[in-house]
């Protein structure tokens, strides 16, 4: 989509400073087509038009203003924080073609499910004209399903592909997860904590002010003031933000504010609530509340300041050095024990990386005698699995069900979805997978095809270090990246874990080795 932003009546206004700048756009653009100058000059120059009327008031709705930022934004790979950015500066958030052309973007990209939502969210602020934005949506909803209905496999009904008798289900489409919501809709507005209001959040600080740097606002959600203290993570649709409760310091909550509203990731939290009891509950996130809004909701869950996985990874990066090897059998070992409790209760995380894996402290001394039985202290350290939008609830789907679909995370596409075929826990365990080959090499994992018995079988690229108990490392990426269909998925997490704690065990030293190293990894994340 080429928008030229030279389709304007206002040229001859003498208080347009945009103007001349408009004449500069239109001569790069016309250099740029003829072929004689290069696209970084244009870049360059949009750029700078941003930079200089982004804050002025007078352009906030001008459509020319909103034309150049799509032309700065097709030409750029940061496309997601350029959106972000008009969003901020609030550029023609109420007309119906920010929406439209965005979402025919996203849509031209093969980010169906983005353009999908990129709708409701027009929809929900009852953008101008609302019909034709209605109209602009039906259409696209007709194009994805002429795509769908064409597939290579066959039918499709709602999502739904159907092989050989087999259904196959795309969780995360669009359509699917509407479904859903509306299965789960009566059950969910029954759970404690579920506030909904037909109206938009009208707090006196707007949300769309709260920035990466907002530290101290002061919102009101249900009755209650949250002290915004910072930006802890930031996604396409979200922002995850650590807030005091009345500004108390003892009180820390992670607020999750999304848009359009998305109640699916509090109903995973209650999923866990329900099928996970006592001392396995404490290994997974938990959600407070959700309030749903028409414009947005806000997910309160509990706040964990010790870092991820993921930053304990990043400390032995930029220092050139590797995590001791005792320190990635533990986390293995967590890792394991988190997707055989997810798995024997129908549930799949769907986004399993060291992002959404947060470091927790025990504030008791670890016993090396409740090591291998993960009792007394050690139920409290350890890891805490976050981020539910893309869980996956297997209870609401036909018995055997086998998923399509790609997670769209880089270097965490499992082998099936990367060769097109059906999957269920595999996207879980070739996480984990990748999670381990991150510990013990400080690289994404590639994996390649190897002879085997006649046959096969997929292996990380990397190999292995001497010293290190090679075989415990074989058997688990052998096993998980080699899942055979009507594998008992429980039972090999289980098996392995056991293998890894009784080399643990047969080694007390090395359990003495990790109590040290966790003190120190503790003291390193906490002063970063």
């Amino acid at each position: 989509m080429v928008i030229s932003p030279t389709d304007s009546n206002n040229f001859s206004n003498a208080n347009d400073p945009l103007f001349l700048w408009l004449l500069s756009i239109k001569k790069e653009l016309d250099d740029w087509y003829s072929g004689n100058r290069s696209g970084g000059d244009l870049d360059n120059l949009l750029s700078d038009c941003i930079s200089t009327f982004k804050n002025n008031a007078q352009y906030r709705n001008d459509l020319r203003f909103l034309k150049i930022w799509f032309l700065y934004l097709e030409g750029s790979k940061d496309y997601e924080n350029i959106f972000r950015e008009m969003e901020e500066n609030e550029i023609c958030i109420g007309h119906s073609l920010l929406y439209e052309w965005y979402a025919y973007f996203l849509e031209a990209k093969g980010k169906w499910k983005e353009a999908h939502i990129i709708y409701h969210i027009g929809i929900s602020r009852k953008a101008e004209p609302i019909e034709k934005l209605k109209w602009a949506q039906s259409l696209f909803v007709k194009r994805m399903s002429e795509r769908l209905n064409t597939s290579s496999l066959g039918k499709v009904d709602g999502g739904e592909q159907v092989e050989l008798g087999m259904k196959l289900i795309n969780p995360w489409s669009a359509f699917i997860v509407e479904e859903l919501l509306k299965k789960i809709h009566p059950r969910i507005t029954k759970y404690d904590g579920y506030h909904l209001s037909k109206k938009a959040y009208s707090g006196k600080v707007a949300l769309s002010s709260l920035k990466k740097s907002s530290r101290n606002k002061i919102i009101e959600i249900g009755g209650k003031k949250y002290q915004i203290k910072g930006c802890a993570g930031q996604g396409g649709f979200a922002q995850v933000f650590k807030a005091y409760v009345d500004s108390n310091p003892d009180d820390a909550v992670a607020l999750k504010i999304q848009r359009p509203a998305f109640p699916w990731e509090f109903y995973m939290y209650r999923q866990l609530d329900e099928r996970i009891s006592g001392k396995q509950r404490s290994s997974f996130g938990f959600a407070h509340k959700i309030h749903i809004y028409s414009d947005c909701s806000i997910l309160i869950c509990d706040y964990l300041a010790h870092g991820t996985l993921q930053d304990a990874i990043n400390s032995y990066v930029v220092t050139g050095k590797f995590m001791e090897e005792v320190l990635c059998i533990y986390y293995t070992t967590e890792m394991l024990y988190m997707l055989e409790t997810l798995h024997s209760v129908g549930i799949i995380h769907g986004d399993f990386k060291p992002d959404n894996l947060l470091i927790r402290y025990s504030k008791d001394d670890l016993s090396e005698e409740e090591f291998k039985d993960r009792t007394g202290s050690w139920l409290d350290q350890g890891l805490y699995l976050v981020d539910w939008g893309r869980g996956i609830d297997l209870q609401l789907f036909p018995k055997n069900t086998e998923f399509t679909g790609d997670c769209r995370t880089s270097g965490f596409c499992c082998i099936e979805m990367q060769e097109k075929k059906p999957w269920t826990f595999q996207t879980d365990t070739y996480g984990l997978c990748v999670a381990v080959h991150m510990m013990l090499h400080n690289t994404y994992m590639e994996v390649e095809r190897k002879a085997s018995d006649g046959g096969y079988i997929y292996l990380p690229k990397s190999s292995f270090k001497r010293y290190w108990n090679v075989e415990l490392w074989k058997a688990l990426f052998t096993e998980l990246l080699n899942v055979k269909p009507g594998n008992n998925d429980i039972e090999l997490l289980r098996s392995l874990r056991k293998s890894f704690l009784d080399y643990m065990h047969d080694n007390p030293l090395l359990i003495k080795k990790l109590k040290g190293l966790l003190v120190k990894q503790r003291g390193t994340l906490c002063s970063a």
